[in-house]
C-alpha cells in the first residue's frame, strides 16, 4: 500500500486521476448483505470512498444520498468530499464487484487482506490515522494510545477516537481491531455487536471474551 497523493491511498500500481475541476462527481454505489447487515458501498474512479453499515449511531457521518433522490446529492462541510461540493450517484453492480468479492471473502474467511485501491477523504490528521488502522495486522488489536503514538501524537487519544470515528470505509480500513486500553471493546459505529462479530472472525477475540 502507499500513499498516492493528499487525498488518495492506493493499493497495487494504479495511479491515480487527476482531480477534475468541474463541480460533479459519479459515484459508483451498490448495496449488499453481509453477515454484519447490509452494508452500503460507494467508489469513485480512484477507489472506494466510503463502507457504511445500514444501522448507524446516531450522529454517524454518511455521504449516503437520501434514497428518494439517488440522482445528486448535496454534500456539507463534514462531507467526504473535499473541494466538490455535488456528487451524483450511480447504482453499477459491474463496477462494485471487485469491492463485493473481496468483501465476501473477507467474510468466509477466505481474505486476510484487501488488494482494491482506495480513495479515503479527510483532513490530514485522519488520514494519518486511517492509515495507521490499515497498518494493524489481521487477527491483532491495537489501543487508541498505541495508534496516537503511531502518528506521533502519543496525547491525542481522544482525537485518534474522533478519527476512527470518521473512518468512512469500515471493515477494510479496521477501525474495529482498535480497543481500550483496559481491553475492552469501547465504541464502534457500526455497534458494539458488529465489532464482536469482527473480531471474533478474524480471530482477534474468543467468543468467550467478546461475550
Amino acid at each position: 500500500m502507499r500513499q498516492a497523493d493528499a487525498g488518495v491511498l492506493m493499493y497495487g500500481g494504479a495511479e491515480p486521476l487527476e482531480r477534475a475541476g468541474d463541480l460533479m462527481e459519479t459515484l459508483h454505489f451498490k448495496i449488499v448483505t453481509s453477515p454484519v447487515g447490509p452494508l452500503f458501498l460507494a467508489a469513485s474512479q480512484r477507489g472506494l470512498v466510503a463502507l457504511e453499515f445500514e444501522a448507524r449511531l446516531p450522529g454517524q457521518q454518511t455521504i449516503r444520498p437520501n434514497p428518494r433522490d439517488l440522482r445528486s446529492e448535496i454534500l456539507g462541510s463534514g462531507s467526504l468530499h473535499v473541494g466538490a461540493p455535488r456528487v451524483r450517484f450511480e447504482e453499477c453492480p459491474a463496477a462494485m464487484r471487485p469491492y463485493v468479492e473481496e468483501l465476501e471473502e473477507y467474510f468466509l474467511g477466505l481474505r486476510r487482506n484487501f488488494g482494491f485501491p482506495l480513495d479515503l477523504r479527510g483532513t490530514e490528521f485522519q488520514r494519518a490515522c486511517w492509515r495507521a488502522l490499515l497498518a494493524i495486522p489481521y487477527g491483532e488489536t491495537r489501543t487508541y494510545a498505541d495508534i496516537a503514538r503511531e502518528v506521533g501524537k502519543p496525547k491525542a487519544f481522544r482525537a485518534v477516537g474522533m478519527a476512527n470515528n470518521r473512518n468512512p470505509v469500515a471493515i477494510v480500513v479496521p477501525c474495529h481491531r482498535v480497543i481500550a486500553s483496559d481491553g475492552s471493546l469501547c465504541g464502534y459505529g457500526g455497534g458494539l455487536d458488529i465489532k464482536r462479530k469482527l473480531l471474533e472472525l478474524e480471530g482477534a477475540i474468543s467468543g468467550v471474551l467478546a461475550a
